[in-house]
């Protein structure tokens, strides 16, 4: 089954280089083989369940452990319209 997640990190930082946070969950994307698609609002990845759900779980103790004080997380199953 494939997934889709999307997610947030706050506190936001304003203009300038992305927040700790913000970066780590990136990294811990990566380190999980996953490729995200990173940008000033937000993540998204997509990948298959098995894969995705431990590296989110991994993703939300990076960002607490990096200072986020939120995090808000969509999990879509399906590929999106885009990829279709």
């Amino acid at each position: 089954m494939i997934l889709r997640a999307e997610f947030t990190t706050e506190p936001f930082e304003g203009e300038g280089e992305p927040p700790a946070h913000a970066t780590a969950a990136r990294d811990r994307l990566r380190a999980a083989g996953l490729e995200p698609d990173f940008g000033p609002l937000g993540t998204s990845v997509t990948a298959e369940r098995e894969v995705l759900l431990p590296a989110l779980a991994a993703v939300l103790d990076t960002v607490l452990d990096t200072g986020a004080h939120r995090i808000t997380l969509q999990v879509t199953v399906g590929p999106t319209e885009d990829e279709v």
